[in-house]
């Protein structure tokens, strides 16, 4: 007779074996996705060859520096070439994630939020995940310079000390890294805070000009001799701690190496630790909800809010309303906050280094920024601020792309083109046209001629009226579609090509446009200073205008043709 078991009583299954999760688990993540994200799509695998070759060449440019003291068998500057290679390698490594977050999302800790995972395990896995990366191979193949510096002024044992000193800065880079970004994941989740990262990438990227111009101007002067002593100090810091500990043993300094590596590790635990205590945050977002921010008391009712202070003078008809709109845009949208910051640092340079600085800037013989101040000749400012002009007007060479698929409201509302293309010329000229008379004032006070305020406001005002003009029909015939990204720098497959040329273009135009000016500053000499600002004002207001009266015929007729070539492909 059969005997029937219930399930209550029944003997219970023996349980699988629970399976640990270790680093190389969260290593095999990384890989699987980075693998699914290449698979069928060859232009992310060309964008990461690209990328890798990149950073490749920056990898061979840090090995030939470090290596550079070892390779010529003059140890004198060693230290000095690890200290500061070092520090800026670690400091690079502490400030770009802060920029860049979220790029690699195997990393973000919000994904393992609803994992039964304990925070020890998390902090192991991820920060091997993030050893895996092209960065950190670049890294190391730069840092190996110092290796073979410390092998060829030391010896063999040099060398070892060098090794162990190198993986310890990679370790201390990712670590700092990783530390940085979850403490502050929850902030730069923020929409504000994203925008303040577009705003400072636009920064620095209008500064690599001004940038370069000082530091190949400081490297002629600097006296290297009086930095080995800062070079040396940074070395006992984490900064420079384990990139100099070989180059002391190489020296004799055998006894540094084993504190400055006792440095670094303590660093590194210091900041896992950090990292472990601010995961969690950085797991669930925000813990709390800051108070919300103080509404502004706008009279006029609801449509008087929906225009800015700076448009308070407009008139509540449809050009106010364009107005008012685009001059929003320019302020919170940061792909165009990017062109306004290149607008004022660009202004504010081309004239310092053409008429300030000249041909012989920081020339110790001529005492370096005074060498040209009264050199400087109405033809010269004239043809400096004609660069201005030409650079700020041509941030509306593909205005139209800015709006993307938004821009199908006003196709559907019927806005005829010159209205359109006045309204944007007047939000745009809310902001330039302060800059540019700022750009006078200033210029103005390091010529000592205050003078030639007129001069240089005429002169701006005209150039940047022209190219108001010029752009407006570059805008309708030649525009381009922009990728939907927060970062201000990107660009659609192609259309790079395609900024380039219209940028050209428009740049050349604007510059024939604006030829009368530097003729008439070269011909009437003393009473072109008088006549220049109401005549470049009439100059710079007419052609604009006249571009917009003619554009808007040419924006009538092409609206929808414009809107399908400014909207985004997916």
């Amino acid at each position: 007779m059969a005997v029937q078991v219930s399930a209550a009583t029944a003997p219970a299954a023996p349980a699988a074996p629970a399976r640990t999760v270790s680093a190389r688990h969260f290593v095999r993540l990384k890989l699987r996705v980075m693998g699914n994200n290449f698979r069928g799509q060859g232009w992310r695998i060309a964008m990461f060859v690209g990328g890798a070759l990149v950073g490749l060449w920056f990898a061979a440019s840090g090995f030939f520096l470090f290596a550079a003291p070892g390779m010529t068998g003059n140890g004198r500057y060693a230290v000095l070439v690890a200290a500061a290679g070092g520090g800026l390698l670690v400091l690079g490594w502490l400030l770009l994630p802060l920029v860049f977050f979220g790029v690699d999302e195997t990393l973000d800790p919000a994904r393992f939020a609803l994992l039964p995972l304990p925070r020890r395990t998390l902090v192991v896995g991820l920060f091997a995940a993030a050893l895996v990366s092209v960065p950190v191979l670049a890294a190391s193949i730069a840092s190996l310079g110092l290796v073979l510096t410390a092998w060829a002024l030391g010896g063999w044992s040099a060398g070892l000390v060098a090794v162990l000193g190198v993986l310890a800065g990679l370790l201390l880079c990712v670590a700092a890294s990783r530390a940085v970004t979850s403490a502050f994941a929850s902030m730069l989740r923020s929409r504000r805070v994203r925008d303040l990262a577009a705003v400072l990438l636009a920064v620095t990227a209008a500064l690599l000009g001004p940038l370069q111009v000082f530091g190949l101007a400081a490297l002629r002067q600097t006296d290297w001799n009086r930095l080995t002593g800062p070079a040396s100090v940074l070395g006992w810091t984490p900064f420079g701690a384990p990139w100099t500990a070989g180059i002391d043993v190489a020296q004799g300094r055998v006894w540094a190496a084993p504190l400055k590596l006792l440095i670094t590790v303590a660093t590194i635990a210091a900041l896992l630790a950090w990292w472990s205590r601010s995961l969690e945050s950085a797991m669930v977002g925000s813990a709390t909800a800051g108070r919300a921010p103080a509404r502004r008391e706008v009279g006029g009712g609801a449509v008087a809010q929906l225009f800015p202070r700076a448009t308070a003078w407009v008139r509540r008809d449809r050009f106010g309303a364009l107005v008012a709109r685009d001059a929003r845009y320019w302020w919170r949208d940061a792909r165009r906050r990017a062109n306004l910051i290149t607008i004022a640092v660009v202004g504010i340079f081309v004239p310092v280094l053409v008429n300030v600085m000249g041909g012989d800037f920081a020339s110790p013989e001529n005492g370096g920024f005074t060498a040209a101040a009264g050199d400087s000749s109405p033809v010269v400012v004239t043809l400096s601020l004609l660069i201005v002009g030409i650079v700020a007007s041509a941030t509306l060479a593909n205005q139209f792309g800015f709006d993307g698929s938004a821009y199908a409201a006003n196709v559907v509302a019927g806005v005829p083109g010159r209205i359109e293309l006045r309204a944007r010329m007047t939000a745009f000229s809310l902001y330039v046209l302060p800059m540019l008379v700022l750009v006078a004032v200033v210029l103005s006070v390091l010529l000592s001629r205050p003078a030639w305020i007129g001069l240089m406001v005429g002169s701006l005002v005209a150039t940047y009226g022209a190219g108001l003009a010029v752009n407006s029909f570059v805008s309708v015939l030649g525009a381009y579609s922009l990728p939907e990204t927060s970062n201000p720098f990107g660009m659609n497959s192609g259309a790079g090509m395609a900024k380039g040329l219209l940028t050209l273009l428009a740049m050349v135009t604007t510059a024939v446009v604006g030829v009368p000016m530097v003729v008439a500053a070269a011909l009437l000499g003393d009473a072109w200073l008088w006549l220049a600002l109401p005549f470049g004002t009439a100059y710079g207001l007419g052609t604009a205008l006249l571009g917009a009266y003619l554009a808007g015929d040419v924006l009538d007729r092409r609206q929808p043709e414009l809107l399908a070539t400014v909207t985004p492909r997916r």
